[in-house]
């Protein structure tokens, strides 16, 4: 077999030498080259799909409200108390999640400030606190308050879009304070507005049938009353004047307003006591202490008191009174007539005080929050605020409510009317940290060195307040975290 194959072999090498001869002898013709090919090969198509995201994780899918809750508040009043435990009470009963609130009365606003300031972020703090913006914004310093806005658009426990758009939006607003980011740190359940308490059956008598449009009017017929005593003065009563000033940080805004100034520049983020409408404003209510028109209150709720005896003829004070005034006017069994109007102005229309304290949500577990939020929301909620309103003489914070509860208001419902129809004019204190803190050791003592001594420059006085208001206000913004 292999002698075989090498044979093989070598007749194919002899033939394959013969055909190469032969190849040589005759030239071939030069190959014809294959065309270029000039067209693009096709690409594979290119994948456009998305990748996949990742599912948005609820973090308070997970969360079991916290079954008991507490509530600091500071209303007093048989009224309100009554209101406050029905309401409580309703809730406990009602909600499905098993939460219970405790409701506690733990002072006045003051009172209350300063007991929440050692305990924040420490398990010790109410689960829902009572609190004015300024006061809230200084807790807020040490990151120590819940941002609703966690919870207000949740597809479960939040509230609806239609709810939200049925609050006022100005007190909708009030508490999404831009310091921090707008963050949503309280919801508003009422508010109130400063306003003139006049006796208008006085007025009569002293020749006049309308309540005073503009700080001259309101002087002149302050001045007039001072002299001539209301025929229905309660017999024994002090004796009569046309205006007394309490001694109060709100007092002292209503009037800067309605000279047409303001407290606070917040572009530049300063106070502005100092301004020419606020020295013009306490120049014209010093002129008032130093030509015998007005007094100092001398006792809380004197105001109240003198105008119900009819020795005073003007009160400026809270919409909130009004239920109060009411019941000091027919506490004697000798009623007049009295009402309720803007505070006298220089602008072409009114600028009206509207403050109040709003419910909010200290930092603590997410259980206690959750419970928290949920008690809020009610509280909160159109039917539970008629309710409220109706009882404590606030305003709604809901417009679809407005109309039932003027209707239903107990006390003087011209009054009342008249106060609402005049929100729109509202403006705000300023919502900064440290307010409070201006308020008592700034504003409050300026107010009484301008009153205390007529001949007090007014400008020189409002220039060492404003410094130190500004000084305690950046004393405050260094401590944000």
């Amino acid at each position: 077999m292999r002698r075989t194959s090498v044979l093989f072999v070598a007749v194919i090498l002899i033939a394959s030498l013969v055909l190469g001869a032969c190849a040589k002898a005759t030239e071939a013709p030069a190959p014809t080259e294959a065309p270029v090919v000039t067209e693009a090969p096709t690409e594979a198509p290119v994948v456009t799909e998305a990748p996949t995201e990742a599912p948005v994780v609820d973090p308070w899918a997970g969360v079991v409200p916290a079954k008991e809750i507490v509530w600091w508040h500071q209303h007093t009043g048989s009224k309100r108390e009554a209101a406050i435990a029905k309401i409580v009470e309703d809730f406990n009963t009602t909600n499905p999640y098993g939460i219970k609130v405790t409701a506690e009365y733990a002072g006045s606003y003051g009172d209350i400030f300063n007991k929440m300031l050692p305990i924040l972020n420490t398990p010790d703090v109410p689960d829902v606190v009572v609190g004015y913006q300024n006061q809230v914004a200084t807790y807020q310093l040490a990151d120590a308050m819940f941002d609703m806005n966690e919870l207000i658009d949740h597809p479960e426990y939040g509230i609806s879009k239609e709810e939200q758009d049925d609050f006022f939006p100005g007190f909708f607003a009030q508490d999404v304070l831009s310091l921090f980011d707008n963050q949503r740190l309280g919801l508003a359940p009422n508010r109130s507005m400063e306003v003139m308490y006049y006796n208008m059956d006085w007025l009569k008598e002293l020749g006049y049938d309308a309540p005073p449009a503009t700080p001259e009017q309101f002087k002149e017929m302050a001045c007039k009353a001072a002299v001539t005593p209301f025929s229905g003065a309660t017999e024994g009563a002090a004796s009569p004047t046309g205006y007394e000033l309490s001694i109060d940080t709100s007092r002292f805004a209503s009037w800067t307003f309605a000279f047409g100034g303001d407290m606070f520049d917040y572009t530049a983020n300063q106070f502005t006591l100092n301004s020419d409408a606020a020295v013009q404003a306490w120049t014209f209510i010093q002129s008032l202490f130093a030509d015998g028109c007005a007094r100092l209150v001398t006792e809380n709720y004197g105001d109240q008191t003198d105008f119900g005896n009819g020795t005073l003829l003007f009160a400026v004070g809270s919409s909130s009174g009004l239920l109060y005034y009411g019941d000091a006017v027919s506490a004697d069994g000798t009623p007049f007539e009295w009402g309720v109007s803007a505070i006298p102005h220089t602008t072409a229309d009114p600028v009206m005080n509207v403050y109040g304290a709003s419910v909010s949500i200290p930092k603590s577990t997410p259980e206690r929050e959750l419970a928290a939020w949920l008690f809020v929301k009610y509280y909160t909620s159109a039917p539970v605020n008629a309710e409220w309103a109706t009882a404590s003489g606030y305003f709604p914070v809901k417009a679809s409510i407005a109309d039932q509860v003027t209707a239903e208001f107990a006390g003087n419902k011209d009054a009342y009317g008249t106060a609402i129809s005049l929100l729109p004019y509202g403006v705000f204190e300023p919502p900064v940290p440290g307010y409070d803190f201006v308020r008592d050791n700034v504003i409050e003592v300026v107010m009484t060195s301008i009153v205390d001594d007529v001949t007090a420059d007014v400008k020189a006085l409002l220039d060492e307040a404003n410094v130190n208001a500004n000084t305690i206000l950046a004393e405050q913004m260094a401590q944000i975290k």
